[in-house]
Parts: C-alpha cells; structure tokens; sequence
C-alpha cells in the first residue's frame, strides 16, 4: 500500500512540474512586427519528427525572405502558450496574420511544396 501511494505523489509532482508555468517571461509568444505573418512552430525538444518539421519551415522561410516571422515553442519553455493555443500535439504550426489573429492551424509535418502552397493560399509569400 506504501509503494501505491507513492506512485500517486510522483505521478502529481509530475504533472504539476509539466503543467506549471516554470518561466512566465519566456511563456509568451512574441507578437508579430507590424505588417508580417507568423508562424508559431510548437515542438519539444529533442524530437526528431519537430525537428523534421523546423527543416521544412525554415527552408520555406529562408526561400521567401521577410515575408514571414517563425518562431520556436517548446513545451518545456512556454508550456502557457502552449495551453492558451490549446496544443496538443507536436508538431503543430499555428498561423498568425500581421494582426496576430489565428487563421489556420496544422498538425504533423508538412512537405515543403505543401507549406508554399499553404502559405499563398493565406497570403503569406508571393513570388
């Protein structure tokens, strides 16, 4: 029975260290420069299928040169946004428009030509 209940702590103290927001100033996504889109990638660190995702997304973003801001989360680090976008799964790719709205989301790693044409269909490059 001792051994029970001491599963159950670890298993709380667990979940809380998840859960609580352990770096607030670094929980907040930055908002985007006047008149440019973004990209909020969520990943953890260390995930080889988030960081196949960064390839891909920052190969697109260096192809289209300041037409859009990426920037990194991961849970470990900004685990309030995470929880304020309602992520869930990683790797995600929340758009924002230059206002900072959310105007479309996806989930799991895109193909490069997918992205491109994603991001013309939301405005985000021209060619």
């Amino acid at each position: 029975m001792h051994l029970g209940r001491l599963s159950v702590l670890l298993l709380l103290l667990w979940g809380w260290l998840c859960l609580s927001p352990a770096a607030p100033v670094l929980a907040q996504a930055t908002p985007a420069p006047a008149g440019l889109p973004k990209i909020l990638e969520f990943d953890r660190k260390f995930c080889p299928i988030c960081q196949a995702s960064e390839r891909v997304i920052l190969a697109v973003r260096d192809r289209y040169p300041g037409q859009f801001e990426v920037e990194k989360l991961y849970i470990d680090e900004a685990d309030t946004v995470f929880r304020r976008y309602k992520v869930a799964f990683v790797p995600t790719q929340v758009f924002l428009n230059a206002a900072g709205q959310e105007v479309a989301r996806h989930e799991g790693v895109y193909k490069e030509e997918v992205l491109i044409q994603k991001l013309r269909e939301l405005k985000f490059i021209r060619d």
